[in-house]
């Protein structure tokens, strides 16, 4: 049966043209044997431009710029209180859920129900794809707890509830009362196949209910036949013949360049960012590398293919801090992911690869300040030497200096290359999204 697209008390019921038909067959309309999702998290167009003018030029392109087909889709939200209207500026939980259910939801909300009481889960992509006999994996340089990952393998009210100890929000999920748990219980509860990304501590939490009561959350990964890896090179000499969880890092993975934060006019810099920190100061395996090893230990010549998701998840937490080169170097680590995906894809040519965002940001391309500027511009600014040699301003202007600028509203850029790639084209929601690599997979 196929599924339809819920907005909060309102379900309208997909159309399906006759050419549905041809979906049962391979090719470019067909069937996919691997679905590969990436997500920028607040990679909104600017974003892009961004790191994109800075990197290789206002001329130049990124692996995200070469998918064969573009569009972009409405990333809105709904109300907790009305569920019948909507937020017109979503979080990643609230987006997140809608590409993996098909549903949309409020903020917060991590694949459940808008206003719903108690325990209210919507199957997911991922779930769906793993009952049908997919492989699955979940990639991510936030925490695996974080919104954007927990989308996929969890369902919870709140997406603060993180871990054990974290469950002040969500006491009916409590599993000495019965409930699923925690995020990350429930993460590994769930069996995917692949977990790379941070959020160590929360891991490190010890289980109040169930069978593995008294146990730390990554004891009972343990148990469940987790092979536990926490550096790159422990990554590099996995292998595919145990479920993987990869937590290499406490908190979120670490940053990839730095350089000064936005300032209050007439700004910080002109600057050129410093690249190569994380490799220089830590044992983390970048997003490329993840990713990469992904692909490697999924992939199967015989078996029904995979579902894998790949997260650049700091993008979007530079963005809220005012970090320009931070925000950049995550973007670009993000783009070496995608391409190592298109060159898995060109081997196996029978793969979708979608390239898209959960929500866009705050950080603005403004005109470059000048010298003989005296009155003070709103917000706060960066100045950058570009590839080009240029200058290039960066504003961010949502909140006041030192607070946490805020997610925008705006439609952001859907791409994909493969089989039903062409469904992307034009404007669409992010729930069509679930449905479009659903077919891809033959759920439905």
């Amino acid at each position: 049966m196929l599924p339809t697209r819920t907005t909060g008390g309102l379900a309208a019921p997909i159309v399906v043209a006759a050419t549905a038909l041809a979906l049962a067959g391979w090719g470019p309309e067909g069937r996919a044997r691997n679905v590969i999702l990436l997500i920028g998290d607040g990679m909104g167009d600017s974003e892009i431009t961004i790191a994109r003018n800075y990197h290789v030029g206002a001329a130049g392109r990124l692996a995200m710029d070469t998918l064969k087909f573009t569009g972009a889709y409405t990333t809105f939200a709904l109300q907790e209180a009305r569920p019948t209207l909507p937020d017109y500026v979503t979080d990643s939980a609230a987006s997140g859920t809608a590409w993996a259910t098909g549903s949309k939801t409020s903020n917060g909300r991590i694949s459940t129900l808008a206003g719903s009481s108690g325990v209210a889960p919507l199957p997911t992509i991922l779930e769906l794809a793993q009952h049908a006999g997919f492989r699955t994996g979940n990639v991510t340089t936030a925490e695996l707890t974080d919104a954007t990952p927990a989308v996929l393998n969890s369902h919870i009210n709140d997406r603060t509830c993180q871990g054990p100890e974290n469950m002040a929000s969500c006491s009916a999920y409590k599993k000495d009362l019965g409930g699923p748990g925690s995020i990350a219980e429930q993460t590994v509860d769930h069996h995917v196949d692949l977990l790379l990304g941070g959020g160590r501590k929360r891991f490190d939490q010890t289980i109040t209910g169930g069978p593995h009561v008294g146990y730390t959350v990554v004891h009972s990964a343990k148990l469940q036949g987790y092979h536990v890896v926490t550096d790159k090179f422990g990554l590099a000499a996995a292998g595919a013949d145990r479920r993987l969880l990869g937590l290499f890092n406490a908190g979120n993975m670490s940053l990839e360049w730095t350089g000064a934060r936005a300032a209050l006019f007439p700004g910080s810099g002109p600057q050129t960012c410093t690249e190569g920190q994380r490799k220089l100061l830590t044992k983390e395996p970048s997003l490329a590398d993840m990713t990469e090893a992904a692909l490697r230990l999924l992939k199967s010549e015989d078996g029904p293919g995979f579902f894998l998701q790949v997260e650049g998840g700091s993008i979007d937490k530079q963005d809220h801090a005012q970090n320009p080169c931070q925000q950049i170097g995550e973007t670009i680590a993000f783009d070496d992911a995608i391409r190592v995906a298109l060159e898995f894809a060109r081997r196996h040519p029978q793969t979708l690869i979608v390239v898209t965002a959960d929500h866009a940001h705050s950080s603005q391309i403004v005109p470059v300040v000048s010298a003989v500027e005296t009155t003070p511009r709103p917000g706060l600014l960066s100045t950058l030497i570009t590839h080009d040699g240029a200058p290039m301003s960066v504003n961010y202007g949502t909140r006041a200096h030192l607070q946490s600028q805020d997610h925008t509203g705006a439609q952001v850029r859907i791409a994909a290359e493969g089989p039903q790639a062409s469904s992307v084209a034009g404007l669409t929601d992010q729930t069509d999204l679930f449905r479009t690599m659903g077919r891809a997979l033959g759920l439905w």
